[in-house]
């Protein structure tokens, strides 16, 4: 059902990443927002949740063997090392900008023995310079501070400080994306394992309708017609099979690639008999859940940042003003180096105004505009992709649900049909090959709920990827 009042404040909020009081950015256009999902399941108002745990969210389906698999994967897998990598850079980054807003500090020591030249120009006309010889020792501190009177460094800050966030969100992110690609394929795996089960009674049956035939055929009970069909279809199940041993080893090396471990030496045991019910939707799935997404939040960082850069770039147009201070000690004898003679010191203001730049700084601050016109361009799109891939899963969801359910009237009435056949052949009412024809419209009908199965699976997985995460109420 929908929900009558569904508000449509989810997407405004979403946007509100691209409010940038500061730095007087370029105001962004309005975009219209959705009144309610399309798919039958509702959805309320909503506050941005990205910082939410995303849950160990492949737990619900309950199988310990994709437990172990994700497990592995986040110790071992490069993926995510390249992208924790890329985190503590950018911390390192926000680190270094953070210096900016302190003193600096400097301590030199300079010793030296040095001798003049006897023939260099004399310091008055008429006298003659001299070779002399002598030490000269000099030890000083220098303290230097830029005053940010116009939000240079406050603003240089501020985007590495969103640049880490944004890091932080990527690396969120490339766990989802891991751990949901991770139990596709694997999910893909078991659905092909359940196939060639499958498919390989399918050509046992088959193959007996084949000799049924070819003897009711040499009796003169059958046309050459049947036994060519029949053999032809058990020739396309055998293609069929093969094609699906090729496709298992390629799905067990992905698993392999994702895991962080080599294909070569990279085995899952196959489970014929496997089948697993997808995890519930509820009912009225909270919007919230969406705002889980950590691309999201990566984008709405990278618009931060992109604001921030447009407060440096306004800030060159300004003068810098630097203050500075040192003292120390200076002499040619280091025993008196310390005595109050020696002393040395000083204190000034350094003050540097751009006058002409032949437009380099008002370069800088288009390029900084546009920069942020193109981070809130992709922070949109990002929005408008995950609700598209939010109700492409739910709607695909429901569809399944409803074929899933026709898959099991269809394979219930396979399975009675098969026992009426063989009631009949027991009573003598029906030959062997109509209880081999039942036999085959069973295990078809076993087949097309396996891949039912595997598909509702694999879109609760998409669903997951959605919404940022699981939609259990703990991690909501």
């Amino acid at each position: 059902m929908r929900c009558p009042l569904a508000p449509s404040g989810l997407l405004m909020a979403l946007l509100a990443g691209c409010a940038t009081p500061s730095a007087d950015p370029p105001a962004q256009p309005p975009m219209a927002a959705p009144i309610a999902w399309q798919s039958p399941v509702p959805w309320v108002a909503a506050q941005p949740a990205d910082h939410l745990d995303k849950g160990r969210w492949w737990a619900v389906f309950g199988d310990a063997q994709l437990d172990a698999l994700i497990s592995e994967a986040e110790r071992s897998s490069p993926t995510l090392a390249i992208v924790a990598a890329r985190l503590k850079q950018a911390q390192a980054g926000t680190q270094f900008a953070r210096g900016a807003l302190l003193p600096r500090v400097d301590a030199s020591l300079h010793s030296a023995r040095q001798a003049t030249s006897a023939n260099r120009p004399a310091a008055s006309a008429g006298t003659q310079a001299t070779s002399t010889l002598q030490n000269d020792t000099t030890l000083a501190t220098s303290v230097s501070y830029e005053l940010d009177l116009f939000g240079r460094i406050a603003y240089d800050t501020a985007a590495a400080t969103a640049g880490e966030r944004q890091a932080r969100a990527d690396l969120a992110n490339a766990r989802l994306l891991l751990a949901a690609d991770l139990a596709a394929a694997y999910f893909a795996l078991r659905q092909v394992d359940a196939e060639i089960a499958v498919v390989a009674q399918s050509i046992e049956a088959q193959s007996r309708t084949v000799e049924l035939l070819g003897t009711r055929h040499d009796r003169g009970a059958a046309s050459a017609l049947d036994a060519l069909q029949q053999q032809a279809q058990l020739d396309g199940t055998r293609t069929q099979l093969a094609m699906l041993q090729r496709q298992r080893p390629l799905v067990e090396h992905a698993l392999a690639t994702l895991s962080g471990q080599p294909a070569s030496g990279f085995r899952v045991p196959a489970e014929a008999a496997w089948r697993l019910a997808p995890p519930a939707v509820p009912p009225a799935l909270p919007a919230e859940a969406l705002q889980r997404r950590p691309d999201i939040a990566s984008a709405q960082q990278a618009v931060a940042a992109a604001n921030a850069q447009i407060g440096v770039a306004r800030a060159a147009f300004y003068p810098s003003l630097v203050l500075r201070a040192n003292a120390g000690y200076q002499s040619r004898q280091l025993s008196a180096l310390f005595d109050g003679p020696s002393l040395l010191w000083s204190l000034g203001l350094d003050t540097v105004q751009t006058v002409f730049d032949g437009g380099r700084n008002q370069a800088r601050l288009a390029g900084a505009r546009a920069a942020h016109e193109a981070a809130s361009a992709t922070y949109r799109l990002t929005v408008l992709r995950a609700l598209q891939e939010a109700e492409d899963a739910l709607s695909s969801l429901h569809a399944l649900a409803q074929a899933a359910q026709a898959a099991q009237a269809a394979e219930a009435s396979a399975a009675k049909a098969l026992d009426i056949a063989q009631a009949r052949y027991a009573g003598g009412l029906a030959s062997h090959l109509e209880v081999l024809t039942a036999q085959q419209a069973l295990l078809s009908s076993r087949r097309q709920a396996a891949q039912i199965n595997g598909q509702q699976l694999a879109t609760s997985v998409l669903l997951v990827k959605a919404l940022g995460g699981g939609w259990q109420a703990e991690t909501l």
